[in-house]
């Protein structure tokens, strides 16, 4: 022991190149990471000791301990407190949470076939595992016994509310069914615990299976030269010289769509894009989507609930799903007369160009982005320079800075779990560190598409000692260029910055429990924090401090500027119908009482039809990519980000009423939102930081939707 332990300590000296140390460590000891405490600032997850064959045994040994923890807990024969049962069933499974959190963010983050596979086969174990602790009848007669006592106990707010939540897990989990439903219940989590991941893994598939090879450059005719440049890249990196590569990525599909003037070309990756995963092969999702729906509807009915929605529903702000409809409607009406409006000006443009077909899905960006430029002279190509990664980095540091004192730090001794991945400490005004933030900007064939932000380690309070959380925004952005930097589009700024409003949730947060913090919140509550920081971005004066030009440094110039408020409401008509379109087909997933019978295609029919959208536009998600409702954890709660719209739109209205940097509402909104996590009632702290409940109005001016409240 003595021998190993001082060869260790010399390798240690030899260099700070961890990935070579970590080969030669790993084949001295053969020891898995996962068994071991983390070393290291932060304590970070070692990436570069990590390989495949480590999940499965971590996983299983951490199943197993948390098997013992939970039978400790059961077998203790002292009357049921809050630190012997509830704190206790917090504190256990530490091994399976920590294996658990690398290997899922992995597989969203970094995946690979082997991956996958382990992703199959411990899918059941975990269901199982999970409902083995939740129909656990013993461990829920203590918790239950508690939560009946909860008036006699004397708990302070936040252990009130992680009681509360325990026992409420416990129940919706099916702890009070009988033993025949709950082996129903167990059959039900093994199947959706299974599908869900195939109905993620085939979009991925799909995504990457797909190349638009153009080979003559008269096919990129109307589109940019960065555009043409990142083409170029992917088809080297493919090996395909010469040529241009097209993928079903947003940073690529999207900017095709949006600017090339080949029409049979917009529609032969439209096409693509709208039907991955609905071609009756290995990859298809149609029959996936309906066994989803159905065996949430029957696990609902099984635990009591009218439908899927109702049981959803009922832990989020909105409540019932008559709620929810009463306000999708409630937008559905304007939103779509303004997208008419849209439509009948690209059908105008279009005949000038003589073309009498009907709109197309495939013709509205390119349309859209050609009427934008002709009424309002805004190029969204003029704006990228302004974009570079660099400068919308210090930008969102900028308002970090301004409102909450936060300071970054890069640190280049952390290690990250891909060479794309920066790791940065984020620290109070006074330099105390606060919580370590991974960032992953650019798409790649093992990343899922979209953009999230997650957690390696949530906050937490031990021995009185704040444990700092370690949190990592995903994203999928426009590449640099072996020519320039990466240069994001509008969109893709916006999307960093609620992104990053999300990571401070994560980082911010200040709460006692792990079970409680940063983002441990309804989902209709949970954009809130992601949503307001996209106000910051676009506003004029926020702009003149950030956006500098990647040659020459120059600021964006106020005529620029002045195109951008002036294009305003321009094309909300479109954005908004998509989206609720989106949200609708998702209620409708889930509202039903009866099985689904058909395709999910035929379903998405159908409920368009209901809803009269137009056939210019398609759903921003269909139903046969719809991850966030079938892969992730948006079903019945799609709508949540327009919901969270009419918080943030209000809450940043008290921004600018005042000022856009005000200290006192900066404060009060870090302290009673971020901080605060899922300790209290959303609208309690809501109205703690306004004064009083949101107002619609400021979304609907925001978005340009001329109707009153009703």
């Amino acid at each position: 022991m003595k021998a190993k332990s001082l060869s260790l300590i010399l390798l240690m000296g030899l260099s700070t190149a961890y990935t070579g140390l970590a080969q030669e460590i790993k084949s001295t000891f053969n020891t898995n990471p996962f068994f071991g405490n983390y070393k290291g600032d932060y304590n970070v997850p070692p990436f570069y000791l990590i390989k495949n064959e480590h999940f499965k045994p971590a996983i299983e040994e951490g199943v197993k301990q948390q098997e013992a923890e939970i039978k400790v807990i059961t077998n203790n024969k002292s009357t049921p407190t809050f630190e012997n049962t509830i704190l206790a069933l917090e504190n256990s499974g530490d091994l399976l949470n920590r294996v658990s959190t690398v290997f899922y963010n992995l597989n969203s983050a970094n995946t690979n076939e082997g991956i996958q596979q382990i992703a199959k086969e411990v899918a059941p174990l975990i269901s199982a595992h999970n409902d083995n602790i939740y129909l656990n009848e013993a461990l829920f007669a203590k918790v239950k016994k508690l939560w009946n006592d909860r008036a006699k106990l004397k708990l302070n707010a936040e252990q009130n509310k992680l009681l509360e939540k325990n026992y409420k897990s416990f129940v919706r989990s099916g702890a009070n069914l009988n033993s025949k439903q709950k082996e129903e219940l167990r059959k039900i989590n093994s199947e959706l615990s299974l599908l869900t991941l195939k109905f993620g893994q085939n979009i991925l598939a799909e995504t990457n299976s797909y190349e638009l090879v153009l080979d003559n450059a008269n096919q990129l005719e109307g589109l940019p030269e960065d555009v043409i440049a990142a083409a170029s890249e992917t088809a080297k990196s493919k090996g395909k010289p010469g040529k241009w590569v097209f993928t079903l990525s947003n940073s690529s599909v999207m900017p095709f769509l949006q600017y090339s003037a080949n029409r049979k070309l917009r529609e032969q990756i439209w096409v693509a894009y709208t039907n991955r995963c609905n071609h009756g092969d290995k990859f298809d999702n149609n029959s996936t989507a309906i066994e989803l729906a159905n065996l949430r509807a029957q696990k609902a009915k099984l635990l009591g609930y009218e439908t899927h929605a109702h049981y959803v529903l009922e832990e989020s702000m909105a409540k019932t799903p008559s709620k929810v409809m009463d306000f999708l409607n409630q937008l559905w009406e304007p939103a779509l007369a303004k997208a008419k409006v849209e439509e009948a000006e690209i059908k105008e443009m279009m005949a000038k160009e003589g073309i009498a077909d009907a709109v197309k899905p495939y013709d509205w960006r390119y349309y859209s982005e050609k009427i934008r430029k002709s009424k309002f002279d805004l190029d969204e190509q003029e704006l990228r320079p302004y974009f570079s990664l660099e400068a919308t980095t210090n930008g969102v540091f900028m308002v970090c800075e301004k409102l909450y004192g936060l300071k970054f730090q890069q640190l280049n001794n952390i290690p990250t779990y891909h060479p794309d991945v920066t790791a940065w400490e984020v620290q109070e005004k006074d330099g105390k560190p606060i919580g370590l933030l991974f960032m992953d900007f650019f798409p790649r064939d093992s990343k899922r598409g979209g953009a999230w932000m997650t957690s390696y380690r949530p906050q937490k309070m031990e021995n009185g000692k704040r444990i700092p959380p370690i949190i990592s925004i995903v994203c999928n952005f426009s590449k640099p260029t072996e020519n320039t930097p990466a240069l994001f589009t509008f969109d893709e700024v916006t999307t960093y910055f609620h992104e990053f409003g999300h990571a401070l949730h994560g980082l911010l947060s200040n709460v006692t429990y792990k079970s409680l913090a940063g983002t441990s919140v309804p989902r209709d509550f949970v954009e809130l924090p992601s949503q307001v920081m996209e106000n910051w971005a676009s506003d004029p004066e926020v702009l003149k401090m950030y956006a500098k030009h990647y040659k020459t440094g120059e600021t964006i110039p106020d005529a620029l500027i002045q195109k951008l408020e002036n294009a305003g409401t321009y094309g909300q008509g479109f954005a908004t119908v998509e989206y609720l379109a989106s949200s609708f087909l998702d209620m409708d997933f889930h509202m039903q009482t009866k099985p689904i019978s058909g395709t999910a295609a035929d379903f998405e029919k159908a409920s368009m039809q209901k809803i009269g959208l137009i056939e210019a536009i398609v759903p921003r998600h269909k139903a046969n990519y719809f991850s966030h409702i079938f892969a992730g954890g948006y079903s019945a709660g799609y709508y949540s980000y327009i919901w969270s719209g009419v918080l943030d739109t209000d809450a940043f209205d008290q921004f600018k009423q005042t000022t856009l940097f005000n200290k006192e509402k900066a404060n009060a909104f870090r302290k009673n939102i971020l901080e605060k996590g899922g300790t209290e009632e959303p609208m309690d702290l809501y109205k703690r930081f306004r004064g009083s409940e949101p107002s619609i109005e400021p979304l609907l001016r925001k978005r340009g939707l001329d109707t009153k409240t009703k």
